[in-house]
């Protein structure tokens, strides 16, 4: 049996997910916060040093499970690890969140992709030397991005 405690809650304007995008990084302006728990402050040493950081959190509203689902950039269906929907078989997510500063227990960051009260599990720094890779594919993705233009549908409407 595998048992995990939340660390924290995020605090985010978005009470309802058809309001986030689908990356925060297409709504970058948007400002969230984390409130750890008391007991893990002294873990926030040194964070403020890096410009992101890795939140890994439970999606606390999704009440399914699927092993396909349709993303939001087309009508096809994919495996659903393949896509990044909450809807997963433990409920995990995870983004990349730029940090803005840190006070007391309180993480402030923009790029924002998670719901109001969203559990935190734990933060991870983002360190462009592990995190970054070239050559990379990313599926049926690509085709979506090309010339690095960024389709329309990046924001949930």
């Amino acid at each position: 049996m595998i048992t995990l405690h939340p660390i924290g809650i995020i605090h985010s304007p978005y009470e309802e997910g058809r309001d986030i995008p689908i990356q925060g990084r297409f709504k970058d302006s948007v400002e969230a916060w984390v409130e750890l728990k008391d007991e893990y402050v002294k873990g926030l040493k040194d964070l403020d040093k890096f410009s992101h950081a890795v939140l890994i959190y439970f999606f606390h509203k999704s009440d399914r499970e699927e092993i396909e689902g349709k993303p939001f950039l087309e009508d096809d269906r994919h495996g659903i690890f393949a896509i990044r929907s909450p809807h997963r078989p433990n409920h995990i997510g995870f983004s990349v969140v730029k940090i803005k500063n840190i006070k007391d227990n309180k993480i402030f960051f923009t790029e924002v992709d998670m719901l109001d009260g969203t559990p935190l599990l734990d933060i991870k720094p983002y360190v462009k030397y592990f995190d970054c890779r070239e050559n990379v594919v990313s599926g049926w993705l690509d085709k979506h991005f090309k010339n690095g233009s960024i389709p329309d549908k990046t924001v949930i409407r």
